[in-house]
Protein backbone atom coordinates (compact mmCIF):
# COMPACT_ATOMS: atom_id res chain seq x y z
CA UNK A 1 0.00 0.00 0.00
CA UNK A 2 1.22 3.89 -1.00
CA UNK A 3 1.27 6.16 1.95
CA UNK A 4 -0.24 8.94 1.27
CA UNK A 5 2.45 11.44 -0.51
CA UNK A 6 3.18 8.70 -2.45
CA UNK A 7 -0.52 7.90 -3.66
CA UNK A 8 -1.30 11.76 -4.04
CA UNK A 9 1.78 11.94 -6.09
CA UNK A 10 0.97 9.12 -8.41
CA UNK A 11 -2.19 10.64 -9.02
CA UNK A 12 -0.86 14.00 -10.02
CA UNK A 13 1.19 11.98 -12.53
CA UNK A 14 -1.91 9.54 -13.50
CA UNK A 15 -4.34 12.47 -13.98
CA UNK A 16 -2.09 14.13 -16.69
CA UNK A 17 -0.90 10.75 -18.20
CA UNK A 18 -4.97 10.82 -18.81
CA UNK A 19 -4.79 14.32 -20.06
CA UNK A 20 -2.07 13.18 -22.68
CA UNK A 21 -3.77 9.98 -23.95
CA UNK A 22 -6.88 11.91 -24.79
CA UNK A 23 -5.21 14.57 -26.30
CA UNK A 24 -3.51 12.25 -28.69
CA UNK A 25 0.28 12.87 -27.30
CA UNK A 26 2.93 10.31 -26.61
CA UNK A 27 4.07 10.35 -22.28
CA UNK A 28 8.13 9.95 -22.33
CA UNK A 29 9.64 9.38 -18.78
CA UNK A 30 13.30 8.75 -17.87
CA UNK A 31 14.77 6.11 -16.73
CA UNK A 32 16.11 8.06 -13.70
CA UNK A 33 15.14 11.47 -12.64
CA UNK A 34 18.11 13.58 -12.37
CA UNK A 35 17.03 16.03 -13.76
CA UNK A 36 13.84 17.64 -12.11
CA UNK A 37 11.74 16.42 -14.53
CA UNK A 38 8.14 13.72 -14.19
CA UNK A 39 7.32 13.50 -17.90
CA UNK A 40 7.89 14.76 -21.39
CA UNK A 41 4.58 14.79 -23.42
CA UNK A 42 5.31 14.59 -27.77
CA UNK A 43 2.68 15.06 -30.56
CA UNK A 44 3.65 13.30 -34.05
CA UNK A 45 3.95 14.57 -37.36
CA UNK A 46 4.76 18.00 -38.36
CA UNK A 47 3.85 21.36 -36.55
CA UNK A 48 4.87 24.46 -38.35
CA UNK A 49 8.59 24.06 -38.85
CA UNK A 50 8.75 20.96 -36.71
CA UNK A 51 8.51 17.53 -36.49
CA UNK A 52 7.64 15.58 -33.00
CA UNK A 53 7.19 18.80 -30.43
CA UNK A 54 8.21 17.95 -27.17
CA UNK A 55 7.68 19.39 -23.85
CA UNK A 56 8.60 18.13 -20.56
CA UNK A 57 7.11 18.72 -16.87
CA UNK A 58 7.52 18.92 -13.14
CA UNK A 59 4.39 17.80 -11.79
CA UNK A 60 3.59 19.04 -8.21
CA UNK A 61 0.31 18.26 -6.09
CA UNK A 62 -1.39 20.06 -3.71
CA UNK A 63 -4.22 19.31 -1.39
CA UNK A 64 -4.89 22.81 0.16
CA UNK A 65 -4.36 25.19 -2.65
CA UNK A 66 -3.84 28.77 -1.83
CA UNK A 67 -5.76 31.59 -4.23
CA UNK A 68 -4.91 35.06 -4.43
CA UNK A 69 -6.49 37.55 -7.04
CA UNK A 70 -6.63 34.87 -10.13
CA UNK A 71 -3.28 32.70 -9.30
CA UNK A 72 -2.62 29.78 -6.88
CA UNK A 73 0.31 30.73 -4.11
CA UNK A 74 2.16 27.85 -4.50
CA UNK A 75 5.08 26.98 -2.49
CA UNK A 76 6.09 23.42 -2.97
CA UNK A 77 9.16 24.06 -4.81
CA UNK A 78 12.57 24.09 -3.59
CA UNK A 79 15.32 26.44 -4.99
CA UNK A 80 17.23 23.38 -6.98
CA UNK A 81 14.02 22.71 -8.74
CA UNK A 82 12.74 25.94 -9.71
CA UNK A 83 16.52 26.01 -10.76
CA UNK A 84 15.51 22.64 -13.11
CA UNK A 85 12.42 25.05 -14.48
CA UNK A 86 13.68 28.49 -14.45
CA UNK A 87 15.26 30.82 -17.68
CA UNK A 88 15.17 30.06 -21.47
CA UNK A 89 18.57 27.69 -21.82
CA UNK A 90 16.19 24.12 -21.84
CA UNK A 91 16.43 22.76 -25.50
CA UNK A 92 13.00 21.21 -24.41
CA UNK A 93 10.66 23.90 -23.05
CA UNK A 94 9.94 23.28 -19.01
CA UNK A 95 6.88 23.44 -16.87
CA UNK A 96 5.69 23.70 -14.28
CA UNK A 97 2.34 21.40 -13.51
CA UNK A 98 0.19 21.91 -10.51
CA UNK A 99 -2.88 19.43 -9.96
CA UNK A 100 -5.03 20.57 -6.72
CA UNK A 101 -6.61 17.19 -5.24
CA UNK A 102 -8.80 16.59 -2.40
CA UNK A 103 -7.53 16.25 0.92
CA UNK A 104 -9.20 12.44 1.24
CA UNK A 105 -7.25 10.23 -1.46
CA UNK A 106 -10.90 8.36 -1.36
CA UNK A 107 -12.22 11.56 -3.31
CA UNK A 108 -9.50 11.48 -6.18
CA UNK A 109 -11.90 9.90 -8.66
CA UNK A 110 -15.49 9.28 -8.75
CA UNK A 111 -17.61 6.68 -10.69
CA UNK A 112 -20.71 7.93 -12.74
CA UNK A 113 -23.01 5.93 -15.57
CA UNK A 114 -21.48 8.37 -18.16
CA UNK A 115 -17.69 7.99 -16.80
CA UNK A 116 -15.16 9.03 -14.13
CA UNK A 117 -14.72 12.19 -13.16
CA UNK A 118 -11.20 13.12 -11.75
CA UNK A 119 -10.57 15.98 -8.91
CA UNK A 120 -10.04 18.37 -8.87
CA UNK A 121 -8.12 20.56 -11.76
CA UNK A 122 -4.40 20.73 -12.51
CA UNK A 123 -2.69 24.15 -13.85
CA UNK A 124 0.45 24.99 -15.78
CA UNK A 125 3.05 27.60 -15.97
CA UNK A 126 6.41 28.27 -17.62
CA UNK A 127 9.26 29.46 -15.09
CA UNK A 128 10.74 30.54 -19.07
CA UNK A 129 10.97 33.97 -18.21
CA UNK A 130 12.33 33.73 -14.38
CA UNK A 131 15.69 33.91 -13.22
CA UNK A 132 17.79 30.90 -11.89
CA UNK A 133 18.36 31.00 -8.73
CA UNK A 134 22.33 31.59 -7.73
CA UNK A 135 23.51 28.50 -5.18
CA UNK A 136 20.26 27.01 -4.88
CA UNK A 137 19.51 25.75 -1.78
CA UNK A 138 17.00 21.96 -1.30
CA UNK A 139 16.08 23.94 2.10
CA UNK A 140 14.68 27.51 1.20
CA UNK A 141 11.30 27.31 -0.97
CA UNK A 142 10.93 29.26 -3.72
CA UNK A 143 7.12 30.34 -4.35
CA UNK A 144 5.51 30.47 -8.03
CA UNK A 145 2.70 32.34 -8.80
CA UNK A 146 0.51 29.59 -11.24
CA UNK A 147 -2.35 31.54 -13.12
CA UNK A 148 -5.36 30.37 -12.46
CA UNK A 149 -6.50 31.06 -15.93
CA UNK A 150 -3.91 28.74 -17.16
CA UNK A 151 -5.99 25.25 -16.70
CA UNK A 152 -4.28 22.15 -18.02
CA UNK A 153 -7.18 19.84 -19.61
CA UNK A 154 -6.50 17.45 -22.82
CA UNK A 155 -6.51 20.43 -25.42
CA UNK A 156 -4.79 23.11 -23.32
CA UNK A 157 -1.44 20.05 -22.67
CA UNK A 158 -1.47 19.53 -26.47
CA UNK A 159 -1.93 22.92 -27.50
CA UNK A 160 1.48 23.59 -25.10
CA UNK A 161 2.80 20.41 -26.78
CA UNK A 162 2.17 21.44 -30.34
CA UNK A 163 3.29 25.61 -30.22
CA UNK A 164 6.44 24.19 -27.86
CA UNK A 165 8.60 26.44 -30.00
CA UNK A 166 7.12 29.65 -29.08
CA UNK A 167 7.70 29.19 -25.62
Amino acid sequence: MLDARQHQGKFGEDYVRVLASAGGLLVLKDDLDVDGIDLGFRATGRYGKVYSPTIEAQIKTWSKPSRSSGHLDYRGLDEWQFNKLAGPDFTVPRFLFVICVPTDNQSYAASMTDGVMLRHLGYFVSLRSEKQIPHPDRGRKRPVRVPTANVLTATALRRLTETQSVW
